[in-house]
């Protein structure tokens, strides 16, 4: 769920960021500057862990929880994102975000500038 949700943000985010900030549209031949592209994954980078951040918090607990003499406290993510919400508020599913918004945008900015130049060379140079 967290993997899967993460990356459909993230591409989805980026995709529109391109067309709204820059006008760029899938295949349409243009290529963003390397600092364009920055902003746009930086922004995209931003989404994904705003999205993922309660699935995160879930799979934290549910992996840390143990049995010891009772009943597990979580019985699944539903069940977790039920239980979180109503003992400590609906603020808590985004726990840890800060950190990784400080560690996930910078490297995807670097990671789309580099892809978006490699994308724009290979669609120079072969597809034309």
């Amino acid at each position: 769920m967290r993997n899967g949700t993460n990356q459909a943000a993230m591409f989805t985010a980026k995709n529109a960021f391109d067309v709204v900030l820059w006008k760029k549209h899938e295949g349409d031949g243009k290529t963003l500057q390397p600092w364009q592209s920055m902003v746009s994954g930086f922004m995209a980078g931003t989404c994904g862990p705003v999205c993922t951040g309660p699935f995160d918090v879930v799979k934290t607990r549910l992996m840390a929880q143990s049995k010891s003499g009772g009943e597990l406290k979580y019985k699944g993510m539903f069940h977790a994102i039920r239980t979180i919400y109503a003992e400590e508020g609906v603020f808590v599913l985004w726990k840890g975000l800060l950190p990784r918004l400080m560690r996930i945008p910078p490297g995807q900015a670097i990671m789309w500038a580099v892809a978006d130049q490699i994308t724009g060379f290979y669609e120079r140079n072969y597809l034309q």
